[in-house]
């Protein structure tokens, strides 16, 4: 049975509701809150956690439960509400599904997963107990050892949720690794994958064949001194150890599917005037027609898109970074990671953006040029990366092979232009010669590259052209 128990409600929880769901444990069970209060949580007799409650998301912005649980809920906006079951308590779990139920039934909506759900009654819970363990404080984190804290998602999509995102922060500031443990079938949020590129942190995936393995490069893995890591061949090469690729990793079919990404960075003059999230905006029109739909400190993004608000929420968190996702409509598969942060060249904002396309569906290669500009004429554009990927459309990731970007283009800003000794920037290695964008007096450069999804060449291209910049 799922650990996590969500339900998607018509109207908010009022305090009625939401006591008649934890009455879900009988009127003698602990209640306590954390999280600064956030966070409600029905304990044992000795005051740990059984389950764990978020309070409730207004999510205005369609799609994303379809997106992230492959379910249906009411019309937008409407009420999210997470309930985290203690891993290994069958009761903690029951408990879990009974509250969603109750909720579901009080406000109008429906529970997900269905099964979990079913019984409105008490769950009798005498008698059970659970061992003392320093994670029992982090909601979302199921085990804790000296070098990672661990993570067990039984989820469809693994996305980066409020909890999820507070354990990669108490992980970080512990300086742990986090490892996320998922079932064969789960498949990673882009936000997540993001997140999970230093080591020791990893996506496990368990499998019948192999045991464990990462859903990222498809390392066999094996629990080993207080974290997964992965196993040497069995006969390996003298010096060359290599660890073997799980099986289910390599069952790999080519749908046609495709994904543009795009990378870039800007740096902003720090201005009390300044709006945060224009770039994203202008890019993200000029590749689909339309602006971003929502956004979201974790996900489900559920604010509508507006540039004010998102600005506001970065300045009240100034000078600590702020860090966003922002999806598009579910008709054009559309997810952003923003970054803002404040430095000493100014407020900038490092910006990973994907979309998806389908076998019958063109990228709009066209228009990316027009894009650069637009970033590096009005948004002090300092770098942008393009690649082109065979991948999901729906810009999931699943725990299988999934070949490798090639770069499309490269573009430098105009102040990193104007930078460059002599003519370096706009004589290079590459066989064709970059394309002014803006102004001639202050001109940015696009320097074109192959794209060949099925040649990997171009990073050859790439890395030229680099460290010619870079005076190598």
């Amino acid at each position: 049975m799922t650990k996590d128990v969500i339900a998607l409600t018509q109207r908010m929880p009022d305090p009625l509701t939401v006591l008649a769901g934890l009455l879900a444990g009988g009127p003698d069970k602990l209640v306590g809150t954390t999280g600064e209060d956030a966070v409600v949580q029905l304990c044992d007799e000795q005051g740990r956690p059984l389950v764990s409650v978020e309070a409730p998301l207004l999510v205005q912005v369609a799609g994303e439960a379809e997106r992230l649980l492959g379910a249906t809920a009411p019309p937008v906006p409407f009420w999210w509400t997470e309930a985290r079951a203690t891993t290994g308590v069958e009761e903690a779990e029951l408990l879990a599904g009974t509250f969603a139920a109750r909720l579901a039934t009080l406000a109008g909506g429906s529970a997900w997963p269905p099964e979990a759900a079913r019984s409105l009654a008490v769950v009798k819970t005498e008698g059970v107990s659970l061992a003392p363990t320093p994670a029992a404080a982090q909601p979302a984190v199921d085990a804790l050892t000296d070098k990672v804290a661990v993570v067990i998602q039984d989820r469809p999509v693994i996305a980066m949720t409020a909890w999820l995102s507070d354990a990669f922060r108490a992980a970080a500031n512990a300086e742990l690794g986090l490892q996320i443990v998922t079932s064969p079938g789960a498949t990673l949020s882009p936000a997540v994958r993001n997140s999970l590129s230093g080591w020791p942190s990893r996506w496990v995936v368990q499998d019948e064949k192999d045991g464990y393995y990462d859903g990222l490069s498809g390392a066999v893995l094996r629990w080993q001194n207080g974290l997964f890591a992965p196993v040497e061949a069995a006969h390996p090469v003298p010096g060359d150890p290599r660890t073997p690729v799980a099986a289910s990793y390599q069952e790999v079919a080519n749908t046609g599917e495709r994904q543009l990404a795009v990378s870039f960075r800007t740096v902003h003059p720090a201005d009390d005037r300044l709006v945060l999230g224009g770039a994203l905006e202008s890019v993200w029109r000029e590749l689909t027609g339309e602006a971003p739909a929502g956004w979201g400190t974790a996900e489900p993004a559920n604010l509508p898109w507006s540039l004010r608000r998102l600005t506001d929420v970065a300045f009240e968190r100034a000078p600590e970074p702020t860090w966003i996702v922002v999806v598009g409509s579910p008709d054009r598969p559309g997810l952003a990671t923003v970054r803002i942060s404040r430095t000493k060249a100014g407020v900038e904002e490092d910006v990973t953006l994907a979309f998806g396309y389908g076998p019958d569906e063109e990228p709009p290669l066209d228009a990316l040029p027009r894009a650069a500009e637009v970033l590096a004429t009005r948004h002090h554009l300092q770098s942008m990366l393009v690649q082109l990927r065979k991948a999901r459309r729906d810009l999931a990731v699943p725990p299988r092979f999934e070949g490798p970007g090639v770069p499309l283009a490269f573009v430098l800003g105009a102040e990193e232009v104007r930078e460059m000794p002599g003519d370096r920037a706009r004589r290079t290695p590459l066989s064709e010669p970059p394309v002014q964008l803006g102004p001639r007096s202050r001109p940015a450069l696009y320097y074109p590259l192959p794209g060949d999804p099925s040649d990997l060449s171009g990073w050859q291209d790439f890395e030229r052209l680099i460290r010619h910049l870079k005076g190598a």
